[in-house]
């Protein structure tokens, strides 16, 4: 790879919840004179600090971080508006001579950095009403049974996600068509980012010592304040804001404050969910991504210069 090409590539670091990206993206960024784009789909709001184990100030004061706080916890960010800051971002640094460091483990953020992530059918007010209308009143089988009778071929769409169902119901309520030609007619869109090298870096560990990172972390947000952050967060509107209200810790703490967790039950609520997320993130990164290299943490900490 010429010089050109390696001040253009966008390095792409990610792995589980808890594998240690953070600590190894400053490192690198510090060592390859770059700067970190966020690839969270929870650091992007504003006073979820605690809640999402967001670089402290002095880390983001060490290397320029980007896309972390750019929307008030009332507002939902979705991936369109994700990927247009990040277009931004990633211009900004190559304008001033810097490198591009994408981090984080956030899916389908993730993906937009790879592929085509979001299609460009305009969904009018009165669809999206009644689509919610309707999960309101018949949950995910309602939704599945009006996809159905719109759309017998429901393509690859993962039919257990009520958000995904409620989403391709919505398009094709829109625009006439079936979720499958949608599908087909989206993997011809070229991709925000296919102008750009990519290279992208899978950090692992195994799963006992992940397990073991998750409740260090999780007793960590206990005792920095989740609760305290949480209870702050929900007059600014945290509720109304499925993405953050869903996130792992914060929807524990509002179960417990809504009383359907009890207070003692709260850190063992939060570790099993953080242990599916990553199950999850693993298994997504199987099937979805091909990484250029692998890094076991366990076996090599200082892995800074191995990529």
């Amino acid at each position: 790879m010429s010089d050109v090409d390696a001040s253009r590539t966008l390095t792409i670091l990610t792995g589980p919840t808890a594998v240690g990206k953070t600590a190894l993206a400053l490192a690198w960024a510090r060592a390859h004179d770059a700067e970190i784009v966020s690839c969270d789909s929870t650091l992007v709001y504003r006073g979820m600090d605690i809640a999402t184990a967001k670089p402290t100030p002095a880390e983001r004061e060490q290397v320029p971080h980007h896309l972390i706080d750019v929307s008030p916890v009332s507002r939902q960010l979705s991936v369109v508006d994700y990927l247009e800051l990040a277009r931004r971002a990633v211009a900004d640094i190559h304008a001033r001579g810097k490198r591009v460091l994408v981090t984080g483990g956030s899916g389908f953020y993730l993906k937009g950095f790879l592929a085509a992530v979001a299609d460009d059918i305009p969904v009018p007010d009165e669809v999206r009403e009644s689509v919610a209308r309707l999960e309101s009143a018949e949950g995910l089988p309602g939704l599945l049974r009006r996809l159905r009778e719109v759309s017998p071929d429901t393509g690859r769409l993962d039919t257990m996600n009520p958000r995904r169902v409620a989403r391709a119901l919505e398009r094709s309520l829109a625009s006439g068509r079936s979720v499958a030609e949608l599908e087909r007619d989206f993997l011809k869109k070229p991709g925000v980012f296919d102008a750009f090298p990519r290279r992208v870096i899978l950090l692992e560990r195994a799963r006992e010592s992940l397990h073991t990172r998750i409740a260090v972390r999780t007793r960590q947000m206990l005792d920095d304040g989740l609760v305290a952050e949480i209870e702050r967060l929900i007059p600014e509107g945290l509720e109304q804001n499925p993405s953050a209200a869903g996130a792992i810790g914060t929807r524990e703490v509002l179960q417990m404050l809504r009383g359907e967790l009890s207070p003692a039950e709260l850190e063992a609520a939060i570790n099993q969910a953080t242990r599916r997320l990553v199950a999850k993130q693993r298994k997504w990164f199987r099937h979805q991504l091909s990484p250029d290299q692998v890094i076991d943490l366990d076996a090599d900490e200082g892995a800074t210069g191995k990529f």
